[in-house]
């Protein structure tokens, strides 16, 4: 069984006050105390519990939740397909019951989390964030995880620990996008620094929608940098190091004068191939609406403080 709570203490601004009531309203309605399976996975819903934040329902414009059906269609996980309505086709019949994530490295108390405890060991918040990809589309998604400064916390890294390495599973037998991208240096690879770690806005995803997390949207447990392109939000993870190095990451030795190792969300900073000014906003429609894209995809007074200091104009 598992639980969460709403947190807006960083929710975007997606609706007024009245939509976030209305929709605990049909949450009680038809979902709580419901049972619902997934992989292995059982849960009950309980009351949400809301955490309001006056700044962010003063900011405009106001953001709409991305509908569920789109999150769960229009997915980029190469290791299965490069193709984004394909994913979800290939990822039926995988399976993830016996799952562990590894955490270790430069910590004092390593240790291994089953399936289970993906989703007991820490209390786990609703966070809606906004999601921005580096091929200049966004979604609004409503995660739901624990803060990955919490699990950081319980691991008690060393004082030469000054990154964190994330890495994915990458199995071929089972992933077909493994097998066939042969070119690609697998496992997908992703780091943050530990000060960017530690930031309460990281956060160690396990569920989504209410639910647990698709397979598609990498199951069973993934991370989410609102602050940074897409890719750094590493999915499906096995292993989490603290290392002293800053570590490279699949993009970045793949195709090193395209991504960096910050990749944060700059419209002043265009792709090599793309403009980053604008964003696509994923709707369902044909012709999705642009809109302009934010400094730290909105998260700017959270985050700035982590590089000062640092000449990211020609970091990617």
């Amino acid at each position: 069984m598992w639980s969460y709570k709403k947190n807006l203490e960083f929710d975007l601004p997606v609706t007024p006050r009245w939509a976030y009531l209305r929709r605990r309203d049909l949450m009680k309605g038809t979902a709580l105390g419901a049972l619902a399976y997934w992989s292995g996975w059982a849960f009950a819903q309980e009351k949400l519990k809301f955490k309001s934040n006056a700044d962010f329902q003063k900011v405009d414009p106001p953001y709409k939740v991305t509908d569920k059906k789109l999150v769960l269609s229009y997915n980029n996980f190469y290791e299965f397909s490069l193709e984004k309505d394909e994913v979800v086709k290939k990822v039926a019949g995988w399976k993830i019951d016996s799952w562990k994530l590894e955490v270790g490295g430069l910590v004092k108390k390593p240790r291994t989390l089953n399936l289970q405890d993906l989703t007991t060991a820490f209390e786990l918040e609703e966070r809606i964030y906004r999601f921005r990809c580096v091929e200049a589309w966004s979604m609004v998604v409503p995660w739901i995880g624990f803060s990955l400064s919490k699990l950081i916390e319980s691991v008690e890294p060393k004082p030469e620990a000054k990154f964190v390495k994330f890495t994915t599973l990458a199995d071929p037998a089972k992933m077909p996008g493994v097998k066939e991208l042969s070119n690609y240096p697998w496992p997908y690879t992703e780091g943050l620094t530990i000060e960017e770690a530690k930031n309460p806005l990281t956060l160690m995803v396990v569920g989504a929608y209410g639910e647990p997390l698709a397979k598609q949207n990498g199951a069973p447990i993934r991370l989410i940098v609102p602050w940074k392109y897409g890719f750094k939000s590493a999915k499906s993870l096995v292993k989490i190091e603290f290392v002293k190095e800053q570590p490279k990451s699949l993009w970045q030795d793949l195709a090193p004068s395209e991504y960096g190792f910050y990749a944060n969300v700059n419209p002043k900073v265009d792709h090599p191939r793309w403009s980053q000014a604008s964003e696509k906003v994923i709707d369902g429609s044909f012709f999705p609406k642009r809109i302009p894209t934010l400094m730290y995809n909105g998260y700017e007074k959270y985050v700035t403080g982590l590089y000062a200091g640092l000449d990211l104009k020609k970091k990617y």
